[in-house]
């Protein structure tokens, strides 16, 4: 027996409770605080723009444990607003009371569109990144937050985020899809009819949260998108896009794309801007890579183009959800498209 389930549209105040509750457990701030390159690349930043911080008021847009803000306060600032929607914010209270901040953290229970601050800010810190960048929509918060409590000439840390994309083959799919020549030879059942059903099982539209090895890349990764947060709007967040082209290192049979962002911090007093990387070439971040499976392999060698447009854009049924559309060409083939999307817990939570 098979049914259909359908979906239905999510209306908004449904998607936030969805999205804010998945932050009222302790698993997934333990997987944010422990991932070293994340935290360590904040805390770097906020100490590095110290003289920018000193003495200054800084708002905190989603605070979570308030780790954050308790960096800026330990870069000296005058006061942080710790901005949480979920009930972590109870948590967040009392860790800013057990380091002795209260005077200078003060956290407050509410979404930044709801909350009413007693004053302007010089500063905002937030780390607002999902995955593939823009999976459950938190820029859009920060930018409420820039528009309407960031003084003119204030500081935003990150200040730039950037995407790139790059062909793989990932081996774990050509096992998979191998497995059903071996049945026989194991069972006395030849079951290779089940690869072609195993492949669309296999290489869906999905956006798989995955780590991507070094040894999986075939090519340089080619930038398609830059967001300057200083400028970007809430509309252009609509429709992120871009084209790339990228060239293989060798031989390999291409079967999914990779998407993965960086997030670039100002410092002023230090030759460098800091970069947090979710890059396959550097150390693993909870965010791990996007991966977006092709419809089928395809055979590359060297310097075959893989090229295309990349187009990210809110989900239809949930807002918070990101879809991301590829059209692309490898070598001489004809141009293909294929729509990811990351699956939708939330659907599960209807009745």
């Amino acid at each position: 027996m098979s049914h259909v389930v359908k979906k239905r549209k999510l209306d908004k105040t449904r998607q936030d409770r969805l999205y804010f509750d998945s932050y009222s457990d302790v698993t997934i701030h333990e997987e944010m605080i422990a991932d070293h390159v994340r935290t360590n690349t904040y805390r770097n930043a906020i100490l590095r723009n110290g003289e920018s911080i000193r003495g200054k008021v800084v708002l905190d847009v989603g605070a979570g444990t308030g780790v954050l803000s308790i960096f800026c306060a330990q870069a000296g600032a005058k006061k942080v607003y710790a901005v949480e929607a979920c009930s972590i914010a109870e948590q967040a209270a009392e860790i800013v009371r057990h380091n002795n901040m209260e005077d200078r953290v003060e956290v407050i229970r509410g979404t930044v569109e709801t909350v009413d601050l007693p004053e302007m800010v010089e500063v905002i810190v937030s780390e607002w990144m999902g995955y593939a960048l823009l999976h459950e929509s938190m820029l859009n918060s920060v930018l409420y937050a820039r528009d309407k409590w960031l003084k003119p000439g204030g500081l935003i840390l990150p200040s730039k985020a950037e995407l790139y994309i790059t062909p793989i083959s990932d081996p774990v799919v050509e096992d998979r899809l191998h497995f059903w020549y071996t049945v026989k030879d194991q069972y006395g059942v030849d079951m290779s009819s089940m690869r072609d059903f195993a492949r669309r099982c296999v290489m869906n539209s999905d956006i798989t949260v995955n780590s991507v090895t070094v040894e999986d890349v075939l090519s340089h990764p080619a930038r398609f998108a830059e967001l300057d947060l200083y400028s970007v709007t809430v509309e252009e967040l609509r429709s992120v896009k871009g084209h790339f082209k990228c060239e293989s290192f060798g031989s390999a049979a291409v079967n999914a794309l990779c998407v993965y962002f960086t997030v670039t911090f100002p410092c002023p007093e230090k030759p460098q801007a800091l970069v947090l990387s979710t890059s396959p070439f550097k150390p693993e971040t909870h965010w791990k890579q996007a991966v977006l499976y092709l419809d089928a392999p395809v055979e590359v060698v060297q310097d075959t183009p893989v090229t295309g447009e990349v187009s990210m854009y809110p989900s239809e049924d949930s807002a918070r959800h990101i879809c991301i559309h590829v059209d692309y060409s490898i070598g001489e083939q004809k141009r293909q498209s294929k729509t990811f999307s990351i699956p939708d817990w939330s659907s599960e939570a209807q009745s």
